[in-house]
């Protein structure tokens, strides 16, 4: 699919966020409210359900690494790549790697086993998402703090010019607490790149001014963004 040169994605994001593919068997077709039901019923199945999923995929370990990084299966997580290391680079149709899968659930210990196993850091998706973008897009600031100290890249910007900064600006408004944590986290790094626009032109933040309460934290990085050149 083609897009517009004045295609804004995060417009996209903020109006359709909840349609956000979250790799081949998490889509879903309802609203910001039903997916935040969604979330918290996640917590709710029972250990013979889980089990039961995963016997169902016993044959395909690809989509049961898959899943088992999203919902946090670390023993089956470990069994898988005892039988085939190579597992751990496995994706999905749109690009999705377990190390995506698990950022963005903010699974900490799946990241850490995954960083321990060889997983890629900065693996992209087809939409050019890295698992940083995706920990920073759903506020999960511990998974990011711990890609970061990995060497996840910090300024990597989308297919749509996006950076993890801009996708954290745009969740601004998020009830998560750690909304907030995920700018704070991103604006204290050394060598952050604030001024970097997306393809529709735009500073992370511009986008945090129009998206939500936090945008006085970019006081922190005002002198980087607004330095006048030497002529």
């Amino acid at each position: 699919m083609e897009f517009p040169e004045d295609f804004n994605q995060l417009e996209l994001l903020n109006t359709h966020g909840q349609l956000i593919p979250r790799g081949a068997s998490s889509l879903w077709t309802g609203s910001k409210d039903e997916e935040e039901e969604v979330e918290e019923e996640e917590g709710d199945h029972s250990e013979e359900w889980y089990l039961e999923k995963e016997e169902t995929l016993k044959d395909k370990p690809k989509e049961l690494i898959l899943w088992a990084a999203e919902n946090n299966r670390l023993a089956t997580f470990h069994r898988l790549l005892t039988a085939d290391p190579l597992l751990v680079h496995c994706c999905d149709e749109d690009g999705y790697t377990p190390l995506h899968r698990a950022a963005y659930s903010g699974h900490v210990d799946v990241v850490s086993a995954l960083l321990a196993a060889g997983s890629k850091i900065n693996p992209r998706t087809i939409d050019g998402w890295t698992p940083l973008h995706s920990a920073c897009r759903w506020s999960r600031v511990t998974v990011a703090s711990l890609l970061l100290r990995h060497g996840a890249e910090l300024n990597a910007q989308t297919n749509g010019g996006l950076t993890a900064l801009h996708l954290a600006a745009s969740h601004s408004s998020s009830i998560r607490t750690d909304s907030a944590h995920t700018l704070e986290l991103l604006l204290s790094q050394r060598f952050l790149k604030p001024g970097l626009r997306s393809n529709s032109g735009e500073t992370a933040s511009e986008v945090a001014r129009r998206s939500g309460p936090h945008h006085f934290l970019f006081e922190m990085v005002e002198d980087c963004v607004n330095v006048v050149p030497m002529l």
